[in-house]
């Protein structure tokens, strides 16, 4: 009998990793992604599993919390086949390059502060290097198409369709048979929401006897999108229009290409008042290129615009910075600046800097346009700090934070109902990647709106398919 056991994004959101074993059949792993704030401990554990003995890694999509430890995973013996979108491959190239810069530079960082404490052997190493994340990459690849099965041996088939998540994001169908029985089980990674401004919309999932699907925002519905723009293009401009500064910590990949797109719109249509635009991070400018280079998969704005102009995104106002130079040069640009930083969650990256200079100032604003998961400074700030510990200085939170939801790629509670209620031969639905109080209400929605039984997985639970 197939199982699954999930050792990470169990009552937890990030840190997804699922291990579907078909009995006298392969052993698959679905994603192998890094743990974020409160659990990010747990990245330096062991995995529960051998890593050699894994024949197939599937991927859903290249955010951090699904591709983090595949590094790691190699590392420590992983040697077989990856299945994933040639999208998710470019995304996934920098994503872990720039994991691994990261650790580099935070671990020279710790290591020189416990040196001088005398405590040089408790800081921890990187979990990979470049070099981990090469290896990676130098393993077999397949680059499946959106609804093309791919038939990985007799009698198992995986197919990725479109997630409307991020670019290649996809929901993977396995199809395998047991005893002469087939049986199909669908593992979403992240899905998204429809009328989203960057990405085209979640596909159905017309069949499914068993499904892993997220629940992130399981107990919500998201504000509108079109009211969400409005409520972003208002902070903008009266903003501007009071000689201040806007903040926008960022997401490097869909966020930011989907701001990117409301602010050229707004160019366009001749909304926002005189201001310059810097994009101010390295990663979301490759990022932006991976984007532009696969503008087919995007939506038709999208499409239209690189027909238009040869690009989707640029626009005249538009700054790049790429290096360090230039982005300290922004520090001198008093007023009427749109700064879009990473990190999304401001655990780390550019923006920290600008909130430094910046968080203090009455005029300024900063806007959310992301989750923010416990434990992190963004949600520390969200939740209404007034004071923050910037480079060991005590900021007084001054500018003006607006949280806008809206613009989430994770589908809403509606959604995820909707998506679910078209599939047909679904035994039971499986919840993860969610918090447990949000996990609770959206169990509760699903079996009294579907009749459908749904389960809240535990971590490293075995569940027996059949």
């Amino acid at each position: 009998m197939a199982t699954v056991t999930s050792y990470g994004a169990a009552k937890v959101v990030t840190g997804s990793c699922h291990l579907l074993a078909i009995e006298h059949g392969p052993r698959i792993l679905i994603d192998c992604g890094m743990f974020q704030g409160p659990e990010e401990d747990r990245n330096y554990s062991a995995f529960d599993f051998d890593p050699s003995e894994i024949d197939y890694l599937l991927i859903t999509h290249a955010h951090l919390d699904h591709v983090g430890r595949i590094p790691k995973l190699v590392k420590e013996g992983f040697n077989g086949v990856i299945y994933a979108t040639e999208a998710t491959r470019d995304i996934s190239e920098i994503i872990l390059l720039d994991s691994a810069k990261i650790m580099k530079e935070d671990y020279k960082t710790n290591f020189k502060k416990e040196q001088r404490r005398g405590k040089e052997g408790e800081v921890r190493e990187p979990l990979y290097d470049e070099d981990d994340v090469e290896a990676s990459f130098d393993l077999v690849w397949h680059y499946p198409e959106y609804d093309n099965s791919s038939l990985i041996q007799e009698g198992l088939k995986v197919t990725f369709r479109d997630a409307g998540h991020i670019l290649g994001a996809a929901f993977i169908e396995i199809t395998y048979k047991e005893d002469n029985v087939e049986q199909t089980i669908v593992f979403s990674g992240d899905i998204g929401n429809d009328n989203d401004l960057v990405m085209e919309d979640l596909e159905k999932c017309t069949h499914a006897n068993y499904l892993y699907v997220e629940s992130t925002y399981g107990d919500r519905n998201h504000k509108d999108i079109e009211a969400s723009i409005v409520e972003f293009k208002r902070v903008i401009i009266d903003t501007l229009r009071d000689w201040g500064n806007v903040l926008i910590p960022s997401f490097a990949v869909e966020r930011t290409q989907e701001i990117l797109c409301i602010l050229k719109e707004m160019h366009d249509r001749k909304e926002l008042p005189h201001c310059k635009i810097f994009l101010d991070s390295p990663m979301a400018t490759r990022a932006t290129e991976v984007y532009n280079n696969h503008s087919d998969l995007l939506s038709q704005q999208c499409q239209d615009y690189k027909k238009r102009d040869g690009t989707v995104f640029d626009f005249e106002d538009l700054v790049y910075t790429p290096d360090v130079e230039g982005s300290r040069a922004i520090n001198e640009v008093d007023t009427r600046a749109i700064i879009i930083a990473g990190s999304g969650m401001c655990t780390g990256g550019r923006i920290i800097h600008h909130f430094k200079n910046r968080l203090w100032n009455p005029k300024n604003a900063v806007i959310f346009v992301g989750y923010q998961a416990v434990g992190t400074l963004g949600r520390h700030i969200v939740d209404g700090a007034r004071w923050v510990k910037i480079f060991h200085e005590d900021i007084l939170i001054k500018a003006s934070i607006h949280t806008i939801n809206g613009f989430s790629a994770h589908a809403d509670q509606d959604a995820i109902i909707k998506w679910i209620s078209k599939m047909e031969d679904l035994y039971r639905v499986y919840l993860i990647h969610g918090e447990e109080d949000k996990q609770v209400i959206l169990r509760s929605v699903i079996e009294n709106a579907l009749g459908k039984k749904a389960h809240i997985v535990e971590p490293e639970e075995v569940i027996y398919l059949g």
